[in-house]
């Protein structure tokens, strides 16, 4: 199983934001990374997921509405995709 990469080095992402790379994942493993790094953002933090999941880059925007969260933008094609979540 490749590992999932989260980036929440202050070095490589800019103050506030948390990149999760779910590349060549499959349901349910980008949901689920998405989940947890929604957990350890900071309220405000951006949260940015890379995917090439079709189904996932359907169920993370359907998951952050009902978390109650803000959608930022979903960016790209159902197989190379990029969400961004505000906390």
């Amino acid at each position: 199983m490749t590992e999932i990469k989260v980036d929440v080095n202050e070095a490589a992402c800019p103050l506030g934001e948390i990149r999760v790379d779910c590349k060549g994942q499959t349901c349910p493993v980008p949901l689920v990374e998405t989940r947890k790094a929604l957990r350890r953002a900071k309220p405000g933090d951006i949260v940015i997921v890379t995917g090439t999941h079709p189904s996932s880059m359907k169920e993370i925007p359907m998951a952050v509405e009902a978390l109650g969260l803000e959608l930022v933008s979903v960016e790209g094609v159902e197989r190379d995709w990029t969400i961004r979540i505000r906390r």
